[in-house]
């Protein structure tokens, strides 16, 4: 299985807005394009569609942009992968025809399952501590 781009993309901006969580800023869409090299067109539709579903809002002003809608431990990787592609993104519409489908359907639905219980429990909050990890290993690496 492979991420789609809209999806990584989605993950790259909400991480974004993750990051700044705690801080109460809003990030404009330039901001968050510049950061994380998303192409401004396609972001502001995977933003549109973030807000539209109720992950992240959008604050007017002259500070304003675009903040998540709850706290970064709420938010879980299975819930913006929901948004972006549906929830039966994964599902195969098939009548099983032999015994031979319904066993592999059998084995892809199982696989689907736990990959989704992994996605469920990953919250930005846990990406936003790994990243933090992986950057002072990296820097331990330059010293």
């Amino acid at each position: 299985m492979e991420l789609s781009n809209k999806f990584e993309y989605a993950m790259l901006a909400m991480l974004e807005l993750a990051k700044h969580y705690s801080d109460g800023e809003s990030l404009h869409i330039k901001e968050i394009a510049a950061l994380q090299n998303i192409p401004n067109r396609y972001l502001e539709q995977i933003l549109a569609t973030l807000r539209i579903r109720g992950l992240i809002k959008s604050v007017r002003g002259a500070k304003g942009g675009y903040v998540l809608a709850q706290q970064p431990q709420k938010i879980t990787v299975l819930d913006v992968f929901n948004c972006m592609e549906g929830a039966d993104a994964v599902k195969k519409e098939s009548t099983p025809k032999t015994v031979d489908i319904e066993v592999i359907e059998e084995v892809w639905q199982q696989a689907h399952q736990a990959a989704s219980l992994v996605l469920q429990e990953c919250t930005l909050q846990d990406l936003c501590e790994q990243l933090a990890i992986r950057q002072k290993i990296d820097i331990m690496y330059y010293i």
